[in-house]
């Protein structure tokens, strides 16, 4: 038999071990899935660790090795969700090559976000579940997404610093407002009226600042 050196068995370990952490990661992953299942489908009031774990299929211990109490567990929900909203919408601004087709990709985003997503934010919300780091880290993607629309502006319409910022910001808080809109008429017809006219607004607004701008 070959003789085994000092690090083979150091090897031997980590690899039995990867699969171990690979397991547990996929099983934290499935209990936050159970628990934003039931966030969108009744009330938060309702979530508690014995009901995650019922839907998981597994037991309410296993359940605490994962998370402390019920907060940690809906904390790291909005986490999740709110993470993985920025990435896709991340995507699919990044993608787009004109200043007008990175707002269409954020509305279309959001609105679809809104349909798919809405409720469970909305449910998280209402029950305080936004925490202070939670929203310190929305600010900080807020701070992002503003630098980055803000820069575009400044290259299409020859706008400066200042002005860019001001006007992205005013349109990049309009977003919440067409969702509001969509959610009192939550149609596909409607998200197509919304987005265009969102569009709309934003290329129209940085349009006439920029030629005031010339005139002056």
């Amino acid at each position: 038999m070959a003789r085994m050196t000092a690090r083979e068995p150091e090897a031997a370990h980590a690899a039995s071990a990867e699969p171990n952490r690979l397991a547990r990661a996929d099983r934290r992953g499935a209990l936050l899935d159970a628990a934003a299942e039931l966030v969108a489908v009744g009330e938060v009031e309702a979530v508690s660790v014995e009901a995650v774990a019922e839907r998981a299929g597994v037991s309410r211990p296993l359940v605490y090795k994962h998370f402390a109490n019920r907060n940690d567990l809906l904390d790291a929900v909005y986490q999740r969700e709110s993470a993985l909203l920025h990435a896709e919408l991340t995507d699919d601004v990044s993608a787009a090559e004109t200043l007008e087709e990175t707002f269409r990709a954020l509305i279309h985003g959001a609105l679809r976000a809104q349909a798919s997503r809405g409720a469970t934010f909305a449910a998280l919300r209402m029950a305080g579940l936004r925490t202070r780091e939670r929203r310190e880290e929305q600010r900080q993607r807020d701070r992002t997404t503003l630098r980055y629309f803000a820069g575009q502006a400044m290259r299409e319409f020859d706008l400066d610093r200042t002005q860019a910022k001001a006007a992205v910001a005013i349109l990049l808080g309009a977003v919440d407002a067409a969702l509001a809109q969509w959610r009192a008429r939550p149609t596909r017809e409607h998200a197509v009226l919304l987005e265009d006219t969102y569009v709309s607004l934003a290329m129209g607004g940085l349009e006439h600042i920029s030629r005031n701008r010339e005139r002056r």
